[in-house]
């Protein structure tokens, strides 16, 4: 019989405690969630600035289902491609100061789509056999390494250290003479150690060496720059310094759906080439109009990300107080089954919205989170593969609309949590 193998991989995972289950949401206000009849305060979720719940963003999306009706009704190169996508697709380009955008349906098929159509077949690389190559931060989301590694043997995917600008140089300095098309690609703000990119340094490199640099910035967007459009506004990175772009919605915008923005000639090609565009439905309109919202809204309200900013200051003050010191863990640290977490929580260095706690054992960062729903605390363990071995962790993502209180709950719970399973 075919597959008879499934059964004994679930078993293999869950024995290293590492199998994936769902959790149902019946709802969710004012940050508290509830699962199962229970009802926790959410420290997991990436609505960063609380605009899922906005009484504008709502509205508007109520009006664009009222324009246009609850989905587009057929992929953008047929006749899914209105006024809605058009008019958010301007808004992002002229923040982003690029020539033009491109909506997609998340932001996986988005990473996925730049490697697909970039080095597919229209590529030298595929139709002459000329190399290609992308360098990628070992860090790098998932989405945009598998759209990578499922390009074959015509290009060489090459990792570098994690932010390190010298040793992507040295990378780039050894490259074959011959390769033509060099993608170098980095996030804006990593999405599970919220730390942030040299994006400025990478790009000048990039630039050296004759390759273009790409930026993911599905974490940035919204929360970053003078008006909420990410890294690329807050470095004020040139079309020429970052020629490609992505960003998503369903983050701190609120909604869903992603973009790539960049020039002119490649939002064509892309049109032209990605079949992860060319056949999909495209993204409701009523959707779009929610999104172009948001995006406005942020730029002119700095109230939300000016609390965001402050509870990260809050949180990260009281760990210190709670727990001393952080620093980073070096990968062996944690892995121990006689850790004292009362004395190891260690947290990375992160001034953003997404605050990791390192607990380096997948079972232990279980059986923590597991604690802290005991005290009314929903805090996601997130554990390898999504992160390197013995760097399993719990994954705080801060909000606008957590308060003070919030934040010191949360404090002395993990205090009493990391007691208990020590």
């Amino acid at each position: 019989m075919a597959f008879t193998w499934l059964d004994e991989a679930l078993s293999q995972r869950a024995q290293a405690g590492l199998l994936r289950e769902r959790v149902c949401q019946q709802y969710e206000k004012d940050n508290i969630i509830c699962i199962n009849g229970e009802h926790y305060l959410n420290f997991s979720s990436n609505d960063y600035l609380g605009m899922r719940q906005h009484e504008g963003l709502l509205q508007s999306w109520v009006e664009g289902l009222a324009q246009f009706g609850g989905g587009s009704g057929a992929s953008p190169l047929v006749t899914g491609h209105c006024q809605a996508h058009l008019a958010l697709e301007a808004t992002l380009a002229d923040g982003l100061n690029r020539e033009a955008a491109l909506l997609f349906s998340s932001g996986f098929a988005a990473n996925q789509a730049v490697c697909m159509a970039l080095f597919g077949s229209a590529a030298p690389n595929k139709t002459s056999g000329q190399p290609a190559c992308i360098f990628a931060d070992k860090l790098m989301h998932a989405s945009f390494l598998e759209g990578a590694m499922s390009l074959g043997d015509s290009v060489s995917l090459r990792r570098f250290r994690h932010n390190s600008v010298e040793h992507l140089d040295s990378l780039l300095k050894r490259q074959n003479a011959s390769e033509q098309d060099i993608l170098v690609a980095s996030e804006g703000v990593f999405s599970m150690d919220g730390d942030t990119a040299p994006a400025a340094e990478i790009a000048d490199i990039a630039q050296r060496h004759n390759a273009w640099f790409m930026l993911d910035d599905a974490h940035g967007m919204g929360v970053m720059g003078e008006n909420g459009f990410g890294t690329v506004e807050a470095l004020k990175l040139s079309q020429q310094q970052a020629p490609i772009v992505m960003g998503t919605f369903g983050k701190a915008i609120g909604t869903g759906g992603a973009f790539i923005a960049g020039s002119q000639t490649l939002i064509d090609f892309l049109v032209n080439f990605s079949k992860h565009y060319v056949y999909s439905t495209a993204m409701p309109p009523a959707q779009a109009v929610a999104t172009l919202y948001s995006l406005t809204h942020i730029g002119s309200d700095h109230a939300r990300r000016e609390s965001l900013s402050a509870n990260i200051e809050h949180f990260r003050d009281r760990f210190a107080q709670q727990f001393g010191e952080y620093n980073k863990p070096s990968p062996e640290s944690g892995s121990a089954n006689d850790v004292n977490l009362t004395d190891s929580l260690s947290l990375v260095s992160s001034q953003s919205a997404i605050q990791p706690i390192i607990v380096g054992c997948p079972k232990k960062a279980v059986k923590l989170s597991e604690e802290l729903k005991k005290r009314g605390i929903w805090v996601s363990a997130i554990r390898q593969p999504t992160v390197p071995k013995n760097q399993d962790r719990l994954r705080v993502t801060l909000t606008a609309t957590h308060t003070a209180q919030d934040i010191e709950v949360l404090i002395d719970a993990l205090a009493l949590s990391a007691e208990a399973i020590s």
